[in-house]
């Protein structure tokens, strides 16, 4: 029987009334969770399901399914939430998913290739694990659940019952190292497990911050990429975690002045060092054996040797790759060193090694670990292969960070490294996330990618970008799909009839006459440092009064009914565009909303002028049929520069999150709007 299923019934005998897992929905006693394991069981059972796929948020649901698979002895495949369509529809071939279960439930799915692929899957797996690595194409890892449940055990054994309070899931759950070292070591020792949506926790650090704060965290697993943002949130609010007992990092490599600054904090930051082949950690600091600049001890299951420099695994966990020879022994590619007491010390990848045109190897890992140490760098790629000089791709911790202030930390950086291993150039760079796919779901930067993406005619020492920059860049695939849209492309050509103009306006009305009520929320929701803002919404409120009745005799002049685009039901579309807005406005970040506005304004400079000539020359309406169109092109070219101003005066991390991932969405939102916009295919151009 499963280790973990018989700790579960364990518990559930000796402390039957704790919580086992808990989310904003649920919460299952540990008393209860063998028949509720069972109930999902025997839905799969009765589905007959041989390979489950899991395609869901954080939440006891993901968990009640992973277990339920071991009990059911039915293949588990997580779909990371960072997935593509098309990587996901990979992973379900390439894997042989006859079921899913997703928000919709759970159903069967069909592939072409569903009975062939099963041949490819090695005897005796209980989940297959897929890593979008370095490549787009992701590799499935066959783990049996006995090497699975090793690690885990392993886990609880190094650390012992004390730290068996509360575990808080912060990575998604499809990611190994959080499912094996979190959940399954957490219901090992008898923990209980809080869930909650996970990508707020990594694009907004003080949602970080204030889910460990409230939940009475003891334990929990992170990356570099959060820890660098809960380190700026406790920094900045003072905000103290003591029930946080054990903070566990991994999956890239952590700065030592991040950890430093961690621990400076009060912050129990243990590095580790793991890989999904070897069913997720291979090495672990802990209170009771920690050794700087090691990533811990070698856990008690692991037998590894470093052969010319390269960590090499005697006993991986996986039995191998899909379709693939089974693992004998798995040459992870990592260099390193093992000391005499068995701690683990990591120098970089051994495909990233760097021969310089004077024969000197170096590690970019080794540089970018000193440049990300500096408190104005982010992130780091160095590169220089064949090069006199090594050259670095930089990304600034803020937006208002200048030139000057790159290259003092340069100078200090290069300070405390050999000549041979200094930067000669750089360049600044927006920031490498999963979204843009520059970095994989364990917060490594897929190196290959920012390079084939940055380096080609490079110019070096060009000048960091400013926040509306960044916005300007990071909305760009957005901006271009409303630009697709077809009835905006038509309208700008002028294939458009009068119809469709008016509806059009119609449903301009129906947003329009929100703005200065959105404005007046998220003035009303500022925190008391933010109210620095209340001018330029004033302002805001004074220049957008009234532009709905401006769009009515617009109605009017075009030949439409007034009363009756004034009393008609707007598309759903447009519906929850402002549903959105407000919804973001009351629930999330409020300085959010200025990303509606940049989408807005950002649309019209660029295209409603020209549209409204387009148009009317087309249509041989009069001015004023166009009065909201042509004021807005002109009008908004002004607020565009008082905007851009506006918006590189917010420091936030947050809130310049907020603005981004408002802007994003409401291009997405109003291109929907524009789609629902009726219009007949066999208007010709009459221009």
């Amino acid at each position: 029987m499963s280790s973990i299923l018989a700790a579960i019934t364990r518990h559930g005998h000796s402390d039957g009334a704790k919580a086992a897992l808990v989310d904003a929905h649920a919460r299952y006693a540990y008393a209860d969770l063998p028949d509720v394991i069972q109930d999902y069981a025997a839905q799969l059972q009765h589905a007959q399901t041989r390979v489950l796929a899991i395609n869901l948020d954080n939440s006891a649901d993901w968990v009640l399914w992973d277990l339920a698979a071991i009990q059911a002895n039915v293949i588990c495949v997580p779909i990371p939430p960072f997935f593509s369509a098309t990587q996901m529809e990979h992973v379900l071939a390439s894997a042989a998913v006859d079921t899913i279960v997703d928000t919709a439930g759970i159903r069967s799915v069909e592939h072409q290739a569903q009975r062939t692929a099963t041949s490819f899957i090695h005897a005796g797996t209980n989940k297959i694990t897929f890593t979008s690595g370095s490549t787009g194409e992701p590799k499935g890892v066959c783990l049996p659940l006995v090497g699975m449940e090793r690690v885990a055990n392993s886990i609880v054994q190094i650390l012992g019952d004390k730290y068996a309070g509360i575990h808080m899931s912060i990575m998604p759950l499809a990611v190994l190292l959080e499912n094996v070292a979190g959940v399954y070591a957490a219901l090992l020792a008898g923990s209980q497990i809080n869930l909650t949506e996970c990508a707020p926790l990594y694009t907004q650090p003080g949602k970080l911050l204030q889910c460990l704060a409230t939940n009475g965290t003891n334990t929990a697993i992170i990356v570099p990429q959060l820890l660098r943002g809960l380190v700026s949130a406790i920094g900045a609010t003072k905000t103290k975690l003591p029930e946080l007992q054990f903070l566990a990092v991994g999956g890239a490599k952590v700065p030592p002045s991040l950890l430093a600054q961690a621990w400076d904090l009060g912050l129990p930051v243990y590095e580790g060092y793991g890989l999904s082949e070897c069913g997720s950690v291979v090495s672990l600091n802990t209170p009771e054996q920690f050794r700087p600049s090691s990533v811990g001890k070698v856990l008690p299951h692991v037998n590894l040797n470093v052969e010319a420099g390269e960590i090499v695994i005697n006993n991986p966990i996986a039995l191998g790759y899909l379709g693939e020879p089974v693992f004998e022994r798995f040459a992870t590619g990592d260099l390193g060193e093992l000391d005499r007491d068995e701690y683990l010390s990591i120098a970089g990848r051994k495909k990233h090694v760097l021969i310089t045109a004077n024969g000197r190897n170096i590690s970019p890992e080794w540089v970018e670990a000193a440049l990300i140490g500096d408190r104005n760098i982010a992130q780091a790629v160095v590169y220089g292969d064949g090069d006199e000089q090594l050259s670095a791709l930089l990304v600034p911790m803020s937006s208002d960070i200048s030139d000057a202030d790159i290259n003092n930390a340069l100078d200090g950086v290069n300070q405390t490294l050999p000549e041979y291993a200094r930067i000669n150039q750089w360049r600044c760079v927006p920031p490498f996330s999963i979204a843009n796919g520059l970095m994989t779901g364990n917060g490594r930067i897929k190196r290959r990618a920012v390079l084939d993406r940055y380096t080609e005619n490079l110019e070096p020492s060009m000048p960091s970008m400013s926040f509306y920059q960044r916005l300007e860049v990071t909305t760009e695939p957005q901006r271009r799909e409303l630009y697709n849209v077809p009835q905006l492309a038509r309208a700008m050509h002028g294939l458009i009839d009068r119809d469709t103009y008016i509806a059009y306006l119609t449903e301009a009305y129906h947003h329009v006459k929100h703005t200065v009520r959105f404005l007046m929320a998220m003035g009303a929701r500022l925190p008391q440092n933010k109210l620095w803002l209340h001018d330029a919404i004033a302002d805001y409120i004074q220049e957008e009064k009234g532009h709905e009745k401006w769009i009515l005799n617009d109605i009017a002049a075009a030949g439409g009914d007034l009363e009756e685009a004034q009393n008609s039901v707007p598309n759903l579309e447009t519906q929850v565009l402002v549903a959105y807005n407000y919804d973001y406005i009351a629930r999330k970040n409020p300085i959010g909303f200025l990303g509606m506005v940049y989408m807005l304004e950002s649309t019209s400079v660029q295209i409603a002028t020209q549209g409204a000539r387009t148009v009317q020359s087309t249509l041989g309406l009069p001015d004023s049929a166009f009065t909201y169109l042509m004021s807005h092109g002109e009008l908004d070219q002004k607020h565009m520069r008082t905007y851009e101003s506006l918006v590189n005066q917010l420091r936030d991390p947050e809130d310049q999150a907020a603005v981004i991932e408002v802007a994003i969405n409401t291009f997405q939102l109003f291109a929907n709007v524009l789609k629902s916009i009726p219009y007949r295919e066999e208007v010709k151009d009459v221009a």
